[in-house]
């Protein structure tokens, strides 16, 4: 089994195991609070359920249909768990609404208190170590998971004070109140993800995963790589796809070139933790580079050298050579 799985596998069994103490805690309690804390962990449930299906799809080879890979399936993964927890706050705030008219009689806070705050620490340790993985391994699912349980464990923090004021204080309103709040973050958490998965899903540019690449291009450059544009990047699950055009000077051979792109393909996945596949296509330079073209002893400059372009997101994305101005 993968790391990815296993993960995911600690993540599901310790979300069914935290279910069922907070529905314990709710049944004992009747606060809607609680069953708030509860509803959300059906939500971990459900959607860890599909992570795992989803990063056992993701790992799949490349065949015939996908020649791209399945990893597309894991911001798929990310878009129903945003959507199961967008869904669950608007659940949290109807039955808030509810219980304004219809309340409920509290009793046993104190076991629920402690029933609940034991699930706030487990998940906020699984959480934190499971999107810390998850950055490592470069899974989507993994990080969206983690993130998920720390959100339902700073909600689980914020209703125990909640539920400890209300017992000192005998207010029995401050219960609703913590619904309400409790509620509307966890319809923002969901939106979050929700958009995080239409990005990924409509090829959205992210600018963090481009800089990262061009850095690492820019550290390794190589004075035969004049020029590189029209840079773009999709990301496929744990994988990324880059498209670009490399300029290159235009009495190189073709095994010359062959040889030069396989060098900045592997300096890039070699520098970095991320798989990245690359198609890249090969331009021949012009008179009009010469001014920033560091390859010495160039048999056809036609100008002086002036000054380097250094590479930048800003100028490498462009579908255009870079010429001084």
């Amino acid at each position: 089994m993968s790391k990815q799985k296993r993960l995911v596998l600690l993540s599901l069994m310790t979300g069914l195991g935290l279910m069922i103490i907070k529905f314990v805690a709710y049944f004992l309690t009747a606060s809607n609070a609680i069953f708030t804390d509860a509803a959300e962990s059906i939500v971990n449930v459900i959607a860890s359920s599909f992570a795992f299906y989803s990063i056992h799809l993701a790992s799949q080879p490349k065949d015939g249909n996908h020649p791209y890979g399945h990893g597309k399936v894991e911001f798929f993964s990310v878009f129903l768990e945003g959507g199961l927890i967008f869904i669950a706050g608007s659940i949290i705030l109807v039955k808030a609404c509810y219980n304004i008219f219809f309340p409920s009689t509290l009793a046993n806070l104190e076991e629920g208190i402690s029933l609940i705050a034991i699930t706030g620490f487990i998940n906020f340790a699984i959480g934190f170590y499971i999107m810390k993985r998850g950055r490592a391994l470069g899974s989507l699912t993994l990080e969206a998971d983690g993130k998920h349980l720390q959100v339902d464990a700073y909600s689980t923090f914020g209703l125990i004070v909640g539920l400890i004021l209300m017992k000192l204080t005998g207010l029995k309103w401050i219960d609703l109140g913590i619904s309400f709040v409790l509620g509307g973050f966890i319809l923002y958490s969901g939106y979050k993800l929700l958009r995080q998965s239409i990005g990924g899903l409509m090829d959205e540019s992210d600018v963090e995963i481009i800089k990262e690449v061009v850095d690492v291009l820019q550290e390794n450059r190589k004075p035969d790589w004049i020029d590189i544009h029209n840079f773009r990047v999709q990301r496929y699950g744990h994988e990324l796809h880059v498209d670009c055009h490399l300029t290159l000077p235009n009495y190189y051979s073709l095994t010359k070139v062959h040889d030069e792109i396989s060098i900045l393909d592997k300096t890039v996945n070699t520098k970095m933790s991320i798989k990245t596949e690359f198609f890249i296509h090969a331009d021949p330079c012009l008179p009009e580079c010469c001014h920033y073209c560091q390859v010495k002893d160039c048999p056809i400059r036609s100008t002086e050298f002036q000054a380097p372009i250094e590479w930048t997101v800003e100028n490498v994305t462009p579908n255009r050579k870079h010429f001084l101005s």
